[in-house]
């Protein structure tokens, strides 16, 4: 049996937070808890974040060291 480590690297979280997030504005505006302003103004700005992270992607540095011992690069050829 084989122990993988697995990266602790926030950078590879955030996408699954933003769409937990995303999902989130959507049922709360659905519940009623906030009204159509809000919920207009909080889905653009998680789908903005979520474009930030995709554009700096290269700049985690865990991922760009590949093959220099990053957290990204264990157990990969």
């Amino acid at each position: 049996m084989t122990e993988e480590k697995a990266c602790r690297c926030p950078c590879h979280r955030m996408i699954g937070v933003l769409v937990a997030l995303f999902g989130l504005n959507f049922l709360l505006k659905a519940l009623g808890v906030y009204g159509d302003n809000v919920s207009n103004i909080v889905w653009p700005v998680l789908l903005m974040l979520g474009g930030i992270k995709h554009t700096f992607k290269g700049m985690c540095k865990c991922c760009s060291d590949k093959g220099a011992g990053g957290c990204c690069s264990e157990g990969k050829p």
